[in-house]
């Protein structure tokens, strides 16, 4: 019996032809871990670089990550609206299951406000873009209505509330129709959903106008005031442009957020009853931080207040970072959790209270705040070169909503400050922000590495059946590439990880026995 090694000394011409293959194999995956360390760790790692260091996310003006993740996510957002509509499946989700039901939804809403947003300052600086964002986004523009207005994506609701859902409480969906429609109309000049849009605004206000304490429910038995809030806000931007005047009925809603309907630290809580106002939960960070995108606009008079109580009670330094709590101090076990609204605790902070606190800075004119959680929070985005957000995909519903958190960080790097508010200027990068980029320049140096080191050790024999391993290589290293650019990252990646692993070949350092290129001792006759 002779061993493998055996075989190929006794076959010198075969030893040739293996190693020929094999050398091909070394090289390629030499390339391959090249090209991966550099599009998904090193090119990230230097955008980060260039991103933290533009002005405009310091300060006032439309960062330029902004219009980099808007010319990508435009044409995949659209598609994937089309197909979403097409397939029906909103008519048939579970109930209370929040990411398949109202993420489509939010970032819908999300997009439209942050088109909105580039094509302001568009006509402000057309510079800023070779074309208006109003005229290359359009078909995402009315995909995006399309999806608010579609049928089956109203299900949820209509089994919550009947027949009535759009005329009986219901915030927190109505306010998003009302915004989708006011942001659409004001894009396109269309006057289409006008009529349906009064509806809403007119029947909502009064509705809420009628409640017992300014506040309704968004499903039963389930009343956010933050809801509420935002609600009161879309009605007065719809005002500027349907012409209607609801500014007395936002002055008597403010009665939904003083005096007893407020937590003990003064701020709007998380959840209360909308009949009697009791509370149930009480602020926190992602309530707090949503609430201070809207309140400079809404009631300027009260929003430097609750911004300052916010960071009174929610700001913290601890292990190297800097920001927003998700939940008050004197909660019990909100260290390390997890929420569907916060995402991810960990020593008390989360992602949701952070990013929307981003927002929440840049419109109170905190630049000092805003810019050190913008460090932290683009160090988190993972951008890739084509304008992809890796961070925020990874925390979206593939299944569901796989854009919604680009579409919703989109949102809020594009909020500016409020009129008359004034900036208070600084920040820094926290220790933290060095050591996000550590993972991308680190991660990227040990897979560039494994990939080089082979060569290193230039030919230390060759492994039987090399040809084959090539070609099974090959073979999986396109899919995965494929599967990569069709947008399925994490599959494509997974597949890609799987061709550089296998098949393996034990690599060592030239004149050492032990680390000469082996293939496994398997009998032959």
């Amino acid at each position: 019996m002779k061993t493998a090694k055996e075989e190929v000394a006794s076959n010198p011409a075969d030893a040739t032809h293996d190693r020929k293959w094999n050398d091909a194999w070394r090289y390629g995956k030499a390339i391959v871990y090249a090209l991966l360390a550099g599009y998904f760790f090193f090119i990230p790692g230097l955008l980060i670089i260039a991103d933290v260091q533009d002005p405009a996310v310091s300060g006032a003006g439309m960062p330029r990550i902004a219009w980099r993740v808007h010319r990508h996510l435009t044409p995949v957002y659209a598609d994937w609206m089309r197909e979403r509509i097409a397939s029906g499946k909103a008519a048939h989700l579970q109930l209370h299951d929040v990411p398949s039901t109202e993420w489509p939804m939010f970032g819908s809403v999300f997009y439209l406000w942050a088109t909105e947003a580039l094509q302001e300052a568009w006509e402000r600086n057309p510079s800023l873009a070779p074309q208006a964002p109003k005229v290359y986004a359009r078909g995402a523009v009315e995909g995006a209505l399309a999806l608010l207005l579609d049928d089956a994506h109203h299900s949820w609701v209509k089994t919550h509330w009947g027949a009535a859902y759009l005329h009986k409480e219901n915030v927190f969906f109505r306010s998003l129709l009302i915004a989708g429609i006011t942001s659409h109309a004001r894009l396109t000049g269309s006057q289409q959903q006008l009529a349906f849009l009064r509806d809403q605004v007119d029947s909502l206000s009064q509705e809420l106008d009628a409640s017992p304490c300014g506040l309704l429910d968004d499903y039963p038995n389930e009343c956010y005031p933050i809801d509420v809030f935002a609600a009161t806000f879309l009605i007065r931007k719809a005002d500027l442009l349907l012409g209607t005047d609801h500014s007395a009925f936002a002055a008597r809603e403010l009665r939904a957020f003083q005096g007893r309907l407020l937590d003990d630290y003064g701020l709007i809580p998380y959840s209360s009853s909308a009949k009697s106002g009791a509370i149930y939960h009480p602020s926190r960070g992602i309530c707090n931080s949503y609430v201070g995108i809207f309140a400079p606009e809404l009631y300027p008079a009260l929003a430097g207040h609750w911004y300052a109580l916010h960071e009174k009670y929610f700001w913290q330094k601890r292990i190297m970072a800097e920001g927003f709590r998700e939940f008050r101090r004197d909660v019990p076990d909100s260290e390390w959790t997890f929420d569907v609204d916060s995402g991810p605790v960990i020593a008390g902070f989360s992602p949701a209270a952070n990013a929307y606190g981003l927002a929440a800075a840049r419109v109170n004119g905190r630049f000092d705040h805003a810019y050190t959680l913008a460090a932290q929070v683009l160090g988190a985005s993972w951008p890739l070169a084509d304008g992809t957000l890796l961070g925020p995909r990874i925390f979206s519903s593939l299944a569901h909503a796989p854009y919604l958190g680009e579409a919703n960080l989109l949102f809020l790097l594009t909020r500016q400050p409020a009129p008359g508010v004034p900036l208070v200027t600084g920040g820094h990068r926290p220790l933290f922000f060095y050591f996000e980029l550590l993972f991308y320049f680190g991660l990227g140096a040990c897979i560039l590495g494994s990939g080089l080191s082979p060569l290193r050790y230039g030919r230390q024999g060759c492994a039987r059946h090399a040809q084959l391993k090539f070609f099974v290589w090959l073979l999986l290293t396109a899919i995965g590439t494929a599967v990569v650019v069709e947008g399925s990252v994490g599959t494509g990646l997974l597949l890609l990880l799987l061709a550089q692993v296998l098949p393996r070949q034990k690599i060592g350092p030239s004149g050492s026995e032990a680390g000469k290129t082996e293939v496994t001792e398997t009998p032959a006759a």
